[in-house]
C-alpha cells in the first residue's frame, strides 16, 4: 500500500519504517490540510492524529483512499458518513494506557501515604530529619474505585496486591468480574463513607462533572485520600480546597486540573505547545500546590514509553488487518 503519515515525529518516523518494510511510506510532521493533500492524492492510505480534520474535500482530493487509520481513541475529526459513503474504512486506537494509568495512580497514593514529596523537599533543604514524615500501610485499607473501566479494573488488581480491601461505584456494573477481582460494588455515598483511599476514573460528561462537590466532599470519610487521573472537572475544585481546609481529606493527588478540557486527548500535550501553555497557566500559582499535603503531576498518568509505543503498535496492526481482508477497531 502507498500510505501517507501525518503528524508524526522522527522517532515514530524511525518505528514505522521498521515496521512497515514493503510498503511505500511518505512522513510529514504537518496535519493534512488543502494545501498539501495534492501531494498523497495517488495514495491508498493514510494515517493522521487529531489535528487533522478529514472532511469530503480532503478525501475527494484522494480519489483511491481506501483506509485511514488515526493514532488516538477519538476520531471527532474526521467525517464518518462521508467516509462510509466513499467505502473508506476508518480505524482507531481503542486503548493504550490501561495499565499506565493505574501504576501512575499507585504513584500518586504512595507519594501521600509515604510522604514522598515531603522528604524530596526536605533533601534540597538539607534536611534529613524523620519529623512528620510517619507514613501509613496500605495494607488492610480500603480503597474506593469510582468507575470500573479498563483502567478501574487494573487499579484493583494492583490493590489487592498491596492487601487493600476494595469497593466499587459504577452506573455500568460487572458482577462477574467483581466476584473474580474479588471486590465489591457499593452505592457512591457509601463508598465515601468507607473508604481510605478514593480514586476517579470514569469520563468526563455532562453526569459526572464536579462529581466531587461539596455535598459528595460532606459524605466522605475524614482523613481519606483523594486520587484523580480522570479528568479536572470531575472535581469541584472549591470544594476540594474547602475539604482540604477543613481536613475531610488528609490529602489529594492530581495528575488533572479542572479547567484542562481543551485537552480532549492526552497525545494533544506532545504536539501542541498551546496546549503546554493552557496547562501552565492553569497550575501557576494554584493555590492547591502550596498545600505540602497535594501532590500535582502536569497531566502524565499517560505519559511512558510503552504507552506511546502501543499507539503505533495498534496502528501497525490496524494497517497490516486491514491489507489481510480482516479491518480491526472500525469505528
Amino acid at each position: 500500500m502507498r500510505i501517507a503519515f501525518f503528524e508524526v515525529n522522527e522517532l515514530e518516523e524511525e518505528y514505522l519504517k521498521k515496521k512497515l518494510d514493503g510498503h511505500q511510506l511518505k512522513f510529514s510532521n504537518e496535519k493534512l490540510t488543502l494545501e498539501n493533500v495534492q501531494q498523497i492524492n495517488d495514495f491508498d492510505s493514510i494515517s493522521v492524529f487529531i489535528y487533522s480534520k478529514i472532511d469530503e474535500q480532503i478525501t475527494r482530493e484522494i480519489p483511491n483512499l481506501k483506509l485511514i487509520t488515526t493514532r488516538s481513541t477519538g476520531f471527532d475529526q474526521i467525517d464518518l458518513e462521508t467516509c462510509k459513503k466513499q467505502g473508506i474504512t476508518v480505524c482507531n486506537v481503542p486503548s493504550y494506557g490501561e495499565n499506565t494509568v493505574a501504576e501512575h495512580t499507585f504513584a500518586l497514593i504512595l507519594s501521600l501515604s509515604r510522604n514522598m514529596c515531603k522528604a524530596c523537599i526536605r533533601r534540597f533543604e538539607q534536611d534529613f530529619s524523620i519529623e512528620g514524615l510517619e507514613g501509613f500501610d496500605l495494607k488492610g485499607k480500603t480503597i474506593g474505585v469510582i468507575g470500573t473501566g479498563q483502567i478501574g479494573l487494573h487499579v484493583i488488581r494492583i490493590a489487592k496486591g498491596f492487601g487493600m480491601n476494595v469497593v466499587a461505584y459504577d452506573v455500568h456494573q460487572n458482577k462477574l468480574l467483581s466476584e473474580v477481582l474479588g471486590f465489591e460494588y457499593i452505592s457512591l455515598e457509601n463508598l465515601l463513607a468507607e473508604s481510605d483511599v478514593i480514586t476517579l476514573h470514569v469520563p468526563y460528561m455532562k453526569a459526572t462533572h464536579h462529581l466531587m462537590n461539596k455535598d459528595t466532599f460532606k459524605l466522605v470519610k475524614k482523613g481519606a485520600l483523594l486520587i484523580n487521573t480522570a479528568r479536572g472537572s470531575i472535581v469541584d475544585t472549591e470544594a476540594l480546597i474547602d475539604a482540604l481546609d477543613k481536613k475531610i481529606l488528609a490529602g489529594a493527588g492530581l495528575d488533572v486540573f479542572e479547567g484542562e478540557e481543551v485537552i480532549k486527548e492526552e497525545k494533544q500535550l506532545l504536539y501542541d505547545p498551546k496546549n503546554l501553555e493552557v496547562l501552565t497557566n492553569l497550575v501557576k500559582d494554584h493555590i492547591l500546590l502550596s498545600k505540602d499535603n497535594v501532590v500535582f503531576t502536569p497531566h502524565i498518568a499517560f505519559y511512558s514509553k510503552e504507552a506511546l509505543e502501543r499507539i503505533l503498535e495498534t496502528t501497525v496492526e490496524n494497517i497490516a488487518a486491514f491489507v489481510l481482508g480482516k479491518p480491526q477497531n472500525v469505528v
